[in-house]
């Protein structure tokens, strides 16, 4: 398919009456939107055992690969909601990326270079199939009567909120009709027809630079890395230009056109086989699957918290692709998102926890925006001096490694840490790794030994809500619940604790104790706690304080 034209990929969730048509019914969480996104925070609720109820206008999957690099931290998050294995499965793993000037390799680098990990740095997936495994893990939980539906062909037409309830009118192929919830989450994508409903908008900034995408079918010699080209030795001219792999012997070339263009014209595919056949080595043979040019924004909404809607994903932020932040984003934001509003609905937090998704998700947006901008302008130099400046520092990365992290070709997605924000207590594990600071994702770790559930990394172990780990230490005696809030203690000590746990969770502490969250981010640790200090910190941790 030549063009950004929506067609289904795969029909997952066809229309179907339901009885809510013939009366008005109320849910606790209505989710706007069938994507990634929408579907990641209705598992993650239902996991909980709250209901999540997700409207989608279509019945299925759109073509085209769309986002395609999923990060090590949304690869976690998709096991704990059970679509981790198909995904590692049917990706592209790569860790490694080379980065290139002209005709020439400047260095290459690797994202993942330790061991102990269960997820590599990336797989490339398009996002079709990434989608379908999460709807797939949606069925599996329905199988197991977790509370959880998709409604296809379900298109929210109007949404008015009071002070206890949102109401939705929804068209269908049978008619209009209304249902309630006490929250609803929209994650209706960069064009968010709920935001337009509401009368918000986006901040931000959009780059005078567009790209093409252009998805090849091929059998190719080249490594599944991330190829990245500044100024490459093309007669056509592009300002830069990136392959990459993708499942079923297809590739990504992106080709970096500049502002001034005759959109239509570079849309041809006279034109676009041009450019690609340059590109590729003489005589390769290849098919055109999906293209589709487009123009960076970095734009974000001031509040991702309206009352009784909160908005998720590309519906409250948006960055440019170089960088992988759009999706990986996203699944950060259902992930931070589901455990507090599952608390405040069964009342073991306050309606405030659910302030902390906006301070914790924006400060996470706002750094993204950061990368992305920055990557633009080393992208797109804006002055002649700029240029001197950007392709001076590609000539010195070439023999210097101290210039290397000065290249950005994109920073690429990694978990944000919410360094000093309001849900952490101050850290008191002295002289521990900084990459387990309160705040920080816990780093994955492979166990000793398989658990009595098959469990073979720690992460495994930190998706029972709120955990208390107690390394080379007795954990306090603080009971099973505080405050109605269950409390899962993991105690390893002695030859339980694998190198990898050592060096990325004691450092050069002899023991400690980390209380976790349901997100699996660090609330607080310590050397040593009394029930008093853990109490307090979960207080903290569930905005009760």
């Amino acid at each position: 398919m030549v063009g950004a034209t929506y067609a289904l990929a795969h029909k997952l969730y066809p229309y179907a009456p339901v009885p809510d048509q013939r009366r008005t019914a109320h849910h606790p969480v209505i989710i706007i939107g069938g994507g990634p996104i929408g579907v990641a925070t209705g598992l993650d609720l239902a996991q909980k055992g709250t209901p999540a109820l997700i409207l989608d206008d279509h019945d299925g999957v759109g073509q085209g690969s769309r986002a395609i690099c999923f990060a090590k931290r949304t690869l976690e998050i998709a096991d704990r909601l059970g679509a981790g294995a198909p995904m590692r499965d049917k990706g592209v793993v790569w860790n490694v990326g080379r980065v290139f000037h002209g005709a020439h390799e400047i260095y290459d680098f690797n994202l993942l270079p330790e061991d102990g990990h269960r997820n590599p740095a990336f797989i490339n997936l398009q996002q079709p199939y990434f989608e379908k495994f999460l709807v797939d893990a949606l069925r599996n939980a329905q199988s197991k009567s977790q509370p959880i539906e998709i409604r296809g062909r379900n298109q929210v037409l109007k949404l008015e909120q009071d002070a206890d309830r949102v109401t939705l009118t929804i068209d269908t192929p049978d008619g209009p009709y209304t249902a309630t919830a006490d929250y609803v989450i929209a994650c209706d994508g960069a064009r968010s027809p709920t935001r337009d409903m509401m009368g918000l908008d986006f901040k931000g900034r959009v780059f005078e630079d567009n790209f093409l995408i252009a998805d090849v079918k091929m059998t190719a010699p080249f490594p599944t890395e991330r190829w990245f080209w500044f100024e490459p030795p093309l007669s056509n001219a592009p300002q830069s230009a990136l392959l990459h792999k993708q499942p079923d012997d297809v590739w990504r070339i992106d080709f970096q056109l500049g502002w001034d263009i005759d959109r239509a014209a570079e849309l041809s595919e006279e034109k676009i086989r041009n450019r690609i056949d340059e590109f590729l080595p003489a005589g390769t043979q290849y098919d055109l699957v999906w293209t589709s040019i487009y123009t960076f924004q970095c734009r974000r909404m001031e509040r991702f918290r309206h009352g009784r809607v909160i908005f998720a994903g590309d519906a409250a932020h948006q960055v440019s692709p170089f960088g992988a932040r759009g999706a990986n984003s996203g699944m950060q934001d259902a992930d931070n998102l589901a455990w507090k509003l599952d608390l405040v609905l069964k009342g073991q937090a306050p309606e405030a926890l659910l302030d902390s998704y906006h301070e914790e998700r924006a400060y996470g947006a706002d750094e993204n925006i950061l990368n992305s901008t920055r990557a633009t302008d080393f992208l797109t130099p804006k002055t002649e001096m700029s240029k001197i400046f950007r392709n001076a520092v590609l000539t010195l990365a070439k023999d210097h490694a101290f210039a290397r992290p000065m290249v950005n070709s994109g920073r690429l997605s990694v978990p944000c840490t919410y360094d000093g924000l309001s849900l952490n207590t101050p850290d008191a594990l002295p002289h521990g790794p900084a990459c387990t600071r309160p705040g920080s994702p816990c780093p994955d770790a492979p166990l000793h030994t398989a658990g009595s559930l098959g469990e073979t990394h720690l992460l495994d172990l930190l998706n029972a809500g709120f955990t208390l780990l107690a390394l080379n230490t007795d954990a306090p005696n603080t009971g099973l619940r505080i405050d109605g809030i269950s409390l899962n203690t993991i105690r390893l000590s002695g030859p339980a604790i694998t190198p990898e746990i050592r060096d990325r969770y004691l450092g050069d502490a002899p023991h400690a104790l980390y209380l976790i969250r349901p997100d699996q981010h660090v609330a607080a640790r310590w050397d040593t706690a009394t029930p008093a200090q853990i109490t307090s910190a979960l207080k903290t941790a569930t905005a009760q304080t």
